[in-house]
């Protein structure tokens, strides 16, 4: 009898290989022979996953953003507006390893992503999602719905974040952090002070 062969685990096993490599040695890291390898596959087996290379960074790229969005919405929400709205902040700042090292891939896919209009689209629609839920979180902060400010204020967040992303990958690991969760801090006194 044939061995049975979870499709979907696999994909799953390639694209944390392909993040690993990329984390480590950069886009030019994640080759097919180097996934294939780090994978424990046989030559020419990425073929049944994947069409190619640029199937295989799109699914890399939405792994890493489904990661964040799943931190986000794995927050609980009777915790009250203001818990609410740090613990949203708090799950896309780089405030532990595996988000910096996530923030490492993410740099890279943005990079592609310049010449890939579909990888673009997937980061564009994360931020508009991110955006909306930033600023009706923010409202409810202020027990005031969404007034133009979320919106100005929620913007601010997501820029600093992708800013913090960045600059933590400057740095040795987790240097940072306490810099980010004074922000943090400083924030929430802002809006709930």
């Amino acid at each position: 009898m044939p061995k049975v062969i979870d499709h979907e685990q696999r994909r799953r096993e390639i694209v944390e290989v392909a993040k690993r490599l990329i984390a480590e040695g950069g886009f030019e890291a994640a080759t097919m022979r180097s996934i294939v390898t780090a994978a424990g596959f046989a030559n020419g087996a990425l073929k049944h996953y994947f069409a190619g290379k640029d199937g295989i960074i799109a699914a890399t790229f939405e792994s890493v953003l489904d990661e964040t969005a799943r931190r986000m919405s794995e927050l609980d929400p009777d915790v009250g507006p203001v818990a609410a709205l740090r613990g949203f902040v708090e799950a896309a700042m780089p405030l532990e390893p595996d988000r910096i090292s996530s923030a490492r891939v993410l740099l890279v896919l943005w990079g592609h992503s310049v010449t890939n209009p579909d990888l673009a689209r997937q980061y564009r629609d994360l931020l508009t999602i991110w955006r909306g839920e930033l600023t009706r979180r923010i409202g409810a902060v202020w027990d005031r719905g969404e007034p133009p400010a979320a919106g100005l204020l929620a913007d601010e967040i997501i820029s600093v974040t992708i800013g913090a992303n960045v600059a933590s990958l400057m740095h040795p690991v987790g240097a940072l952090v306490q810099r980010y969760r004074d922000y943090v801090e400083a924030l929430m006194g802002r809006i709930a002070g």
